[in-house]
């Protein structure tokens, strides 16, 4: 069983940036970044292939967010940049424990790691 540790959430003015980090305690597949506000279903906010070289990004972050990950050190990152009120929430890393396509579906991923809050501020 992997288990995931996010890190790296806070305070934030409108138009700041925060990194988002993520390390797993062992292998793992697709990985992906959802988030969660208050009365809000959690959505996808970010994900990443196995190999890093695909993404898929929801349309409220694109051009704003980026995610990277380092499988040497099994670390997933997401860089928020430009960030919006609206941005605010509690960021969930997630992973998938087989290959497979990237997938915008919580029920899709196995492991999922604490929780980190991200508050920005107007």
């Amino acid at each position: 069983h992997v288990q995931l540790q996010a890190s790296g959430g806070g305070l934030v003015q409108a138009g700041g940036s925060l990194r988002l980090s993520c390390a797993a305690s062992g292998r793992t597949f697709s990985m992906g970044w959802f988030r969660q506000a208050p009365g809000k279903e959690r959505e996808l906010v970010a994900a990443i292939s196995s190999g890093g070289r695909s993404t898929s990004f929801a349309d409220s972050v694109k051009g704003r967010f980026t995610i990277s990950r380092d499988n040497a050190q099994n670390t997933v990152t997401l860089q928020m940049d430009n960030l919006k009120p609206e941005d605010t929430a509690v960021y969930f890393c997630a992973a998938k424990s087989r290959f497979g396509p990237l997938d915008s579906r919580s029920s899709t991923y196995e492991y999922w790691g604490q929780g980190t809050l991200v508050t920005v501020s107007s």
